[in-house]
């Protein structure tokens, strides 16, 4: 499909809520995923899989879960130093904002990185989590509750690690950021974000501005879906033209993208850090791979897909048509995407000069993953066919 990254979620040994991300012992594996009957070690097994990433042009990234462990982890009892405690003295849980409430993770124990008497240990710790997982073959981080751990602690793990390995990327959860938390997380020396297009309705302006604020710190990426929402094609009742609408506008809306793991054959159930199993892939006969290889090709052969862009909305006498600009900061190219919000029905699109939308003196090719056309009339009509979207690019002399 033309995806360059692979995410995966942690891989090290639980603690008794099974949680992917209530980890016990950061050293060792999670036996799910460990091949019983292979003759190499589970670090051994672990460079396998890394190193055939990289044979195939893969790079890989894994979960670094260091706002919080297992509350049964014996960390909590070899260092109970490094923990937030409760008011009574008791070790307390992790937890988090969402919709103006507290939600609270009793199988988690929060870290202290704020005020623990021994701070230089608890670091220590967490940079050994870190240089373990990229000795095994891993080249970057999704970093779990990014925006909840001090942004010095992040701001010093970050150039100690690039300092031994500069490849490294650091990719910092921000799911319920506003754009402020958002962009006081990214000047840590995060290489990227997440942003909120999952949830935009193709219509508020809130979606570039908080864009605009904090593209200039540092890059982000979009999805569609992801192991912490609902899958789209159950949002959207199966509707196949909602699903491609949504792949075009997330990848060409930022410098990243991502989908996780059956998106591309339209699955159904949801994703469950403590519930899913193999016997859960059940692909429903959609294959969306040649459509998002198409999307993917398009943002790598033009750099203003592939960067955080000056992007804006303009306006459009069809309220049911959006047309983006963006233009690179970069290089010298220009893109509109005019995309039909309707997923079930045709809507006109109607401009008499596209100079009215870009500066560039030089004409507009049309890349468009479905439908592309040789060449662009003026004054330009066109009958979008449901979800569909025309992907222009020009540059600018």
């Amino acid at each position: 499909m033309g995806f360059d990254w692979v995410f995966v979620n942690p891989i090290q040994q639980l603690g008794a809520s099974r949680s992917l991300y209530s980890i016990a012992d950061y050293f060792r594996f999670n036996p799910a995923l460990v091949d019983p009957t292979s003759a190499a070690a589970p670090e051994e097994q672990v460079r396998q899989m890394t190193s055939q990433a990289h044979a195939a042009g893969l790079k890989v990234m894994i979960d670094l879960v260091i706002n919080h462990c297992a509350i049964d982890a014996p960390l909590t009892r070899e260092h109970p130093e490094w923990f937030v405690r409760e008011s009574n003295g008791r070790i307390a849980n992790a937890s988090c904002q969402h919709n103006g409430e507290t939600v609270v993770w009793n199988d988690l124990a929060q870290f202290d990185h704020r005020h623990t008497r021994d701070p230089d240990g608890l670091y220590n710790y967490c940079f050994r989590v870190v240089e373990h997982l990229l000795k095994l073959g891993f080249d970057g981080f999704r970093c779990d509750a990014a925006y909840q751990v001090p942004r010095p602690f992040w701001h010093r793990l970050i150039r100690d690690i690039t300092a031994r390995y500069p490849r490294t990327c650091f990719a910092a959860e921000t799911l319920g950021c506003s754009a402020d938390q958002t962009r006081e997380t990214a000047k840590a020396g995060f290489d990227f974000v997440f942003n909120s297009s999952k949830w935009w309705n193709l219509q508020d302006w809130w979606l570039i501005e908080q864009y605009n604020l904090v593209r200039e710190t540092t890059q982000s990426i979009s999805f569609p879906e992801s192991h912490d929402t609902a899958r789209l094609c159950e949002e959207v009742g199966g509707n196949v033209q909602a699903l491609k609408q949504r792949y075009l506008f997330s990848a060409l809306f930022s410098a990243g993208v991502m989908i996780p793991m059956g998106f591309e054959y339209a699955c159904r159930k949801p994703l469950h850090v403590v519930q899913t199993t193999p016997a859960d892939w059940k692909p429903n006969g959609i294959d969306l791979c040649p459509y998002i290889a198409k999307v993917n090709a398009i943002k790598k052969n033009h750099d203003v897909f592939r960067e955080e862009s000056p992007t804006t909305i303009l306006p459009c006498q069809n309220p049911n048509v959006l047309v983006m600009w963006k233009a690179s900061a970069k290089k010298k190219g220009e893109a509109l995407l005019i995309l039909n919000k309707d997923t079930r029905g045709h809507q006109d699109f109607h401009i008499d000069h596209f100079r009215h939308f870009v500066q560039a003196g030089a004409p507009l090719r049309d890349v468009s993953p479905e439908y592309p056309m040789e060449y662009l009339a003026e004054p330009f009509h066109y009958a979008l066919r449901p979800g569909q979207g025309i992907v222009l690019v020009t540059s600018r002399s």
